[in-house]
């Protein structure tokens, strides 16, 4: 991380702290603008640019990804791509922005419009919105710390709320997502330069979809390498990973809240349609109406072809 980077994000959090005595919606208009700052001044810095809405498996293909420029460049195996980190210790590695998307409409005041990432090459990462709800529902329920809560407008306190409600709010769950993800469908033109990989895509056929994602970053990775990619993202090797704190410069992100209990950790079950294990068949029906009339048909989750950006 370069130095102006670090001293960025030190007046961003410097700032932020100080707008916690604020009135409650100014403290949070004010952390919110500050984020988009910081993103702005990354975005303006990075050659790759890897969207996703959270608990989409960014996680996943981060390791998948740092893995390889591990490899390819003799890096530690302890250090994972963060905007300009691993560019650093090898000019050839990207520096590749790692975003949820989040902040960056409060500093531009562009909330309906993706013209800020025009010219950066993007890769957005999607995941059926019931699967991302559920697994945001374990984020926030277990892991997600009160201030993150506030400036992402989330339920602030988990107390006994039902993982069905929770899906359902307007401000957290699957309408949240939806309304996300269309967005984007909308703006894909603006973007030069765009791939949307489906998680499902990505755990159907890691190797092939990882293949696809690096050659869009214009990397030629040999299959072996795929290979040893996949195998160091396996889902019991991250998580032995995250319990044994492997990664550096990460805070607290790859830790489990709690080792004995499996959904505190960042790396849960990994499962496509797992949601569909938390409901009843009512409520699935519910769900899967729900997606099915409001998700754009571009990201090919119900009987529409995808959009030929879309793997």
């Amino acid at each position: 991380m370069s130095i102006g980077h670090r001293i960025r994000i030190a007046l961003r959090k410097g700032l932020a702290l100080t707008s916690t005595v604020l009135p409650r919606e100014r403290s949070l208009r004010v952390e919110r603008y500050l984020r988009g700052w910081e993103d702005d001044r990354i975005l303006r810095e990075s050659d790759v640019v890897i969207v996703s809405y959270g608990k989409s498996g960014r996680t996943w293909l981060r390791v998948l990804l740092s893995r390889y420029y591990q490899l390819r460049y003799n890096l530690p195996a302890n250090r994972l791509l963060q905007d300009d980190n691993m560019h650093a210790l090898n000019r050839a590695v990207p520096r590749v922005f790692f975003t949820h998307d989040n902040y960056l409409e409060d500093y531009t005041g562009t909330p309906n419009s993706k013209a800020p990432y025009a010219n950066n090459q993007v890769v957005l990462l999607v995941r059926h919105p019931a699967d991302t709800a559920v697994s945001q529902f374990f984020q926030w329920k277990h892991r997600m710390r009160d201030r993150k809560k506030f400036i992402n407008s989330y339920p602030e306190t988990s107390g006994d709320m039902p993982p069905f409600d929770f899906v359902f709010d307007e401000k957290a769950g699957i309408p949240k997502i939806i309304r996300f993800m269309n967005l984007w469908a909308s703006e894909c033109d603006t973007v030069k330069t765009i791939r949307v990989v489906r998680y499902e895509t990505l755990r159907r056929d890691t190797a092939r979809a990882l293949g696809d994602v690096l050659g869009f970053m214009n990397e030629t990775p040999t299959a072996d390498e795929l290979a040893q990619c996949v195998e160091f993202a396996s889902v019991e090797n991250m998580r032995a990973m995250e319990k044994g704190k492997v990664f550096q410069d990460v805070g607290d992100r790859l830790m489990p809240r709690d080792s004995n209990n499996p959904d505190s950790y960042k790396v849960r079950r990994a499962k496509v349609g797992g949601y569909r294990d938390y409901f009843s068949d009512e409520q699935i029906a519910k769900i899967d109406e729900l997606v099915a009339t409001t998700l754009s048909p571009a990201f090919g989750y119900g009987d529409a072809s995808p959009d030929p950006r879309v793997v």
